[in-house]
C-alpha cells in the first residue's frame, strides 16, 4: 500500500508536516482551565502532529481509555483492543516503518509535485509524542458472536472506530489530543508489535499535550493543503427508488426471529443426552446448519458438489510442476469417473458436475460437461490483464447460472472445486492484494515444485505485481490477476448465499473464490463450512484473516473439491444428532444439577 496524494482522499489520516510550534499558551485548547461544553469539545478537537514535551499523566490516558470503552459495540462483542506505547525503541522501529513507505511513495509517482510533497513529509510526531496507542479490533469475536447477530469484520471495525472518536473528544476534553497516522504495512506493523493474527489495528495514534491549535482549523487546511467545507453534505430522500418498498419493520422481525430460533436451536443442542459442549465443534456445526436452514430440525437435501475447471497464461512461465494440458486430461478423468472426487463423490452420494470455465480446448458437445467456457485460458498476468472487465462480469453471472440451476432442483447444500494448472499462483496473487498479506507467506508448492522452483514461482509473481500499474479496487484486481474457473466459483457462492445453502469449501484456491465473494457480500461467512486447512502455504493465514474454523487437517493439497467429499459425513452427523439424539427429557435421563 502507498501514500495517497495529498490532494486525494484520506490525507488527512496520516501526513505529517512540520510548522513552527506556537508558543503562546493561551492558544492551545483548553489551556484557560475553563469547563468546555459538548460543542466546544468537538469543535475543538483536531488531528494534531505537534505535541510539547509534557508528559501525559496515567489517569489522564486511562479516563481516555474508559471513555472509549463506553462507545457503542455491534452485539456487544467488545471486540475494541487497545496497546500503549511508551517505549522509544518501539516509537523508532514504527517511525522507519512509516518513512520507508513515504520513501516508496515518493518513488512510485511520476508527478514531481506530488514527489516534493512526499519528500517534504514528515513523521517525527511518532518518537515525540509522549504516547503511542494503537487502536484494534479482535476479529475472534466472530467466532462466537452474540446470538441473533450476524457479525462482520466491518461492524466490529466501525465499533474501533466510534471508540477513538471518544477517546479523542475525552482527551481534548482534558487539555490532551491525538494524531491519526494511518497504517501502510498491516503484517509488518503487526509483526514489529507481536500482534497476533486475529489483531487488526485500526490505526496508530500519537497522544500527547498538542502544542499548536492550527488556528483553529483542521490541519490540512491551515497549512493549505485542503479546505474543509462549512457544513456538512445532508441531501434529504423523499421517496423510495425501487418498486419494491421496504418495510424496516419487516428486518426488525427477521432480527428478532433469528434471535428466538438461535436460542431454540442451542436450548435442542445443550439438553441432548451428553454434557454440554462435549460434541466440541460438531455441536457449533449443527447450530450453523439450523441457522442457515431457518428450522430446528434441518435437512440436507440432495447435496452437490461442482467442479469448475479452466487455464492460466502464466502457467507457461513455469509455476507449476505439470504441463498445462494436465487440465483437460483430468477433465477427461472426471468426466469417465477416475478422479479422487469421483471415488469420494459415490462414497458420500453427492452428485457431481464439472464445469469447463475456461480450458485450453475443445470437449466434445456430447460429454456430460457444463460448457461454461469464456475463453482458451486466460492472458498471462506477467505482461498483461488475464481478463477483461467484461470476462469479469461474465464469469460471476455464468457460475451464479450454474448454481442457481442446482438450487432449483432442490439441493440446499453445494460443494465447491476446482482444476487448473497455474491456479495456486494465480490464487496467491489474489490473496496478496485482498489480504495485503506478504507474498511469500501466500506462495505455496501447488502442484509439487521443487524448492528452486518455488523460488522462481515467486521471483515470477513478484514481478508480475511490480508491473502492475492499474487501480486497486476489487474488480479492476481481479479482470489483471484472475482466473476464469477462481471467479465462476465466487460467482457460485453468492448465488448459493443467494438461495439459502450451505456452502462447503474445500481448500486454499477454492478459499480465495470464497475470499472474493467475502469482500463482495461479507454475510455469505454465515452460509460457509470450511472443510479442511490446506497443505498449501497460506491456507492457514487465509482462514484466520476470514475468522474460520476448519473441520479437518488432513494436510491435503489436491483441490478437485476433496476435501468437501471428505468433510461431508461431519455434515450429516451434526444433522443427525440434532435432529435422532434423544434429550434428557425423552430418555428419561437426569440432567446436570444448577
Amino acid at each position: 500500500m502507498l501514500f495517497r496524494s495529498p490532494q486525494g482522499p484520506g490525507c488527512s489520516l496520516y501526513l505529517y508536516c512540520r510548522t513552527p510550534a506556537v508558543k503562546d499558551a493561551t492558544t492551545i485548547p483548553n489551556a484557560k482551565k475553563k469547563i468546555m461544553t459538548l460543542q466546544e469539545i468537538i469543535q475543538s478537537r483536531r488531528d494534531t502532529r505537534h505535541f510539547t514535551t509534557d508528559e501525559v499523566p496515567e489517569d489522564a490516558l486511562q479516563k481516555a481509555l474508559q471513555a472509549g470503552h463506553y462507545a457503542p459495540s455491534v452485539g456487544l462483542t467488545d471486540a475494541t483492543r487497545y496497546y500503549v506505547i511508551r517505549s522509544s525503541e518501539v516509537k523508532k522501529a514504527i517511525k522507519l516503518l512509516f518513512e520507508d513507505y513515504d520513501k516508496k511513495a515518493a518513488n512510485a509517482t511520476d508527478n514531481e509535485q506530488q514527489k516534493l510533497q512526499y519528500q517534504a513529509l514528515k513523521l517525527e510526531a511518532i518518537e515525540e509524542a509522549p504516547v503511542g496507542l494503537v487502536i484494534a479490533y479482535d476479529r475472534s469475536v466472530l467466532n462466537s458472536f452474540t446470538i441473533g447477530t450476524v457479525g462482520s469484520n466491518e461492524a466490529i471495525k466501525f465499533s474501533a472506530v466510534c471508540a477513538a472518536q471518544n477517546i479523542w473528544l475525552s482527551l481534548t476534553e482534558q487539555g490532551y489530543s491525538m494524531g491519526w497516522v494511518s497504517i501502510l504495512n498491516y503484517h509488518e506493523f503487526k509483526s514489529i508489535l507481536g500482534l497476533p493474527e486475529n489483531i487488526e489495528p485500526l490505526g496508530y495514534f500519537c497522544v500527547g499535550k498538542p502544542a499548536s491549535n492550527y488556528d483553529h482549523q483542521p490541519m490540512l487546511q491551515q497549512l493549505g493543503w485542503k479546505k474543509k467545507e462549512p457544513f456538512p453534505s445532508i441531501t434529504m430522500i423523499d421517496s423510495v427508488q425501487s418498486k419494491e418498498t421496504v418495510i424496516s419493520s419487516f428486518e426488525e422481525k427477521i432480527t428478532e426471529s433469528n434471535a428466538i430460533l438461535s436460542n431454540q436451536l442451542q436450548h435442542k443442542i445443550d439438553n441432548k443426552t451428553k454434557p454440554t459442549g462435549a460434541l466440541g465443534d460438531l455441536e457449533a456445526l449443527a447450530h450453523q446448519i439450523g441457522m442457515v436452514f431457518q428450522t430446528t430440525s434441518p435437512q440436507i437435501k440432495q447435496p452437490h458438489l461442482v467442479v469448475f475447471a479452466a487455464d492460466h497464461g502464466i502457467a507457461n512461465h513455469g509455476v507449476s510442476a505439470y504441463p498445462q494440458e494436465v487440465t483437460r486430461q483430468m477433465v477427461t478423468n472426471f468426466l469417465e469417473g477416475g478422479a479422487a472426487i469421483n471415488v469420494f463423490c459415490t462414497q458420500n452420494q453427492i452428485e457431481l458436475s464439472i464445469v469447463d470455465a475456461g480450458v485450453n480446448y475443445d470437449f466434445p458437445t456430447n460429454t456430460k460437461l457444463i460448457h461454461n467456457k469464456i475463453s482458451k485460458g486466460t492472458q498471462s498476468f506477467l505482461h498483461t490483464a488475464a481478463m477483461s472487465p467484461l470476462e469479469v462480469v461474465t464469469c460471476f453471472s455464468k457460475g451464479a447460472a450454474v448454481v442457481s440451476q442446482i438450487a432449483q432442483s432442490g439441493s440446499n447444500c453445494i460443494g465447491f472445486g476446482e482444476m487448473g494448472i497455474g491456479n495456486t499462483a494465480t490464487a496467491s496473487v489474489l490473496m496478496y492484494f485482498l489480504t495485503q498479506i506478504p507474498l511469500a507467506d501466500c506462495i505455496g508448492k501447488g502442484t509439487g515444485v521443487t524448492d528452486e522452483k518455488l523460488k522462481s514461482k515467486h521471483q515470477i509473481l513478484a514481478t508480475a505485481i511490480a508491473n502492475y500499474k492499474g487501480a486497486t479496487d476489487l474488480d479492476s484486481v481481479l479482470a489483471y490477476f484472475g482466473g476464469f474457473e477462481i471467479l465462476q466459483i465466487a460467482g457460485g457462492m453468492l448465488e448459493a448465499h443467494k438461495n439459502k445453502m450451505l456452502i462447503l469449501v474445500d481448500g486454499f484456491i477454492a478459499t480465495v473464490a470464497f475470499l472474493i465473494a467475502f469482500k463482495k457480500n461479507p454475510a455469505i461467512l454465515s452460509n460457509a463450512v470450511f472443510c479442511h486447512a490446506s497443505a498449501e502455504k497460506g491456507h492457514q493465514q487465509l482462514l484466520e484473516y476470514l475468522g474460520a474454523k476448519a473441520l479437518l487437517h488432513l494436510q491435503l493439497r489436491l483441490g478437485e473439491g476433496t476435501g468437501c467429499a471428505l468433510a461431508f459425513p461431519l455434515v450429516q452427523s451434526a444433522v443427525a444428532f440434532l435432529n435422532e439424539m434423544a434429550s434428557f427429557e425423552s430418555a428419561g435421563v437426569n440432567n446436570k444439577k444448577d
